[in-house]
């Protein structure tokens, strides 16, 4: 696949003390390559992991997927936090890092030392985006795109979903389906995300079954994420949509970026 890719060689994670440590982006890109290999591996399989999986939690299996991609690529840099409702979801080892996770070996079952992890980390979100209602579809004679067909034409917005308005240090992915199986189309990075970023916390229905207290980024964070772009797939259809959704030109004007083969 082809993409094009920022000249932006760090990026800046910021801890809760007000401190922050760099670290480089190219691993970020090295993971799309792994996400890729393990999707091409996991096609290869009868069972239609998928449509077993369902939309919403196909999603996070992606985001999953390339956050261990990352934690590969990055050769030792990050620990996969050791809690699942922990944050963030990529432990920073650093020299802090890694101090404070010798510090802690007795205590990895407790989840409180690592929610947060104090040293600092990343948060990983995915995101399909959002299409139009199956009443839009049939009003204008189309079909709504099923799981595995591609979205990109239908697409209307998107935005990620967090369990708490503090989340900052996002590496927030987009993607879509390319020949049948979910492709990361795009890589975007802010450490300058506030509460203002994140609309207010909606509580689930009673009796509305499993789902969790969640806060939806608002436009104006999806815009810094958008500024923060590292990684978007070589598709102009995939850019236009991006700058449009956006009101922006960084896909246009942006001639810091070289196109390279994941």
């Amino acid at each position: 696949m082809r993409y094009l890719k920022r000249r932006r060689h760090f990026i800046e994670v910021r801890r809760e003390d007000k401190t922050a440590c760099k670290v480089e982006t190219c691993p970020f890109g090295e993971a799309i390559s792994f996400f890729n290999e393990r999707i091409a591996k996991l096609a290869e399989f009868e069972i239609d992991i998928a449509r077993l999986l369902g939309m919403r939690n196909l999603s996070a299996f992606v985001g999953e997927l390339y956050g261990a991609s990352v934690i590969k690529a990055a050769g030792g840099l990050y620990r996969k936090n050791p809690h699942q409702d922990g944050y963030p979801d990529l432990l920073v080892m650093d020299g802090k890092g890694r101090q404070e996770w010798e510090r802690l070996a007795g205590q990895l079952r407790d989840k409180k030392p690592f929610s947060p992890f104090r040293p600092g980390g990343i948060e990983i979100k995915a995101t399909v985006g959002s299409v139009p209602s199956p009443q839009w579809f049939q009003k204008n004679g189309l079909q709504k795109p099923d799981i595995g067909d591609s979205r990109i034409e239908f697409l209307r917005g998107y935005d990620w979903k967090a369990h708490h308005r503090g989340t900052n240090n996002l590496l927030g992915i987009m993607w879509d389906f390319v020949k049948g199986v979910p492709c990361i189309t795009a890589v975007f990075y802010s450490h300058e995300l506030t509460q203002a970023d994140w609309g207010g916390i909606i509580q689930p229905r009673e009796g509305g079954g499993n789902t969790t207290s969640v806060s939806i980024m608002t436009r104006a964070g999806v815009r810094r994420m958008y500024e923060g772009w590292l990684y978007v797939l070589d598709s102009p259809r995939c850019r236009e949509f991006l700058d449009q959704y956006n009101n922006g030109t960084q896909f246009q004007a942006d001639l810091a970026s070289c196109a390279i083969e994941l």
